[in-house]
């Protein structure tokens, strides 16, 4: 590993430590030649992923791409950074977990969609209009009609709110 700080490839681990569940080792080094302290992060890497599009197109997973449709579904919405991130990595371990080279589009949607609906109804409705191709607000009603006469993810919900609790208990200050 290259010290960040004077790029000398000689270092020593300090601590290595589980994270993400265990999905992820996080490491604090130290430069031998300018003792700079850094922190590194190792994760299984995985075959790439496909999505197959509706019309058949094929194109890469993008981590990217579906955190930035997630914000998009919760702006302007109490939902935090860190559970849209939490989200993601769900899905992601999701479509790990049940697909090996290629998903359908329609796999990773619904996997969204379960994951809006937990963190934030207007979200998901949001989302829904546009996954959905909402064309008149009948469609809109009609959404809302069905997410109201679904059972609600309890379980969910209380991780969520776990969740929520230990970032905002991070940010005060004792």
């Amino acid at each position: 590993m290259r010290c960040p700080k004077c790029a000398c490839q000689d270092d020593k681990v300090i601590d290595s430590r589980s994270s993400k569940e265990g999905a992820t080792i996080r490491r604090r080094r130290e430069c031998l030649q300018c003792e700079h302290r850094f922190t590194t992060y190792e994760q299984i890497e995985h075959d790439p992923l496909v999505i197959v599009k509706r019309d058949g197109r094929r194109e890469d997973f993008s981590r990217e791409k579906l955190v930035a449709s997630l914000k998009r579904a919760c702006q302007k919405r109490p939902v935090s950074e860190d559970a849209i991130v939490a989200a993601v990595d769900r899905i992601e371990e999701s479509l790990a977990a049940s697909f090996e080279r290629e998903a359908g589009s329609t796999a990773v949607g619904e996997r969204v969609m379960r994951e809006l609906r937990a963190m934030d109804q207007v979200a998901y409705v949001r989302f829904a209009s546009i996954y959905r191709n909402f064309e008149e607000a009948s469609d809109f009603v009609n959404e809302v009609e069905r997410l109201e006469s679904l059972p609600p993810d309890d379980k969910r919900q209380l991780e969520l709110l776990a969740e929520a609790a230990a970032v905002e208990k991070g940010r005060r200050k004792p």
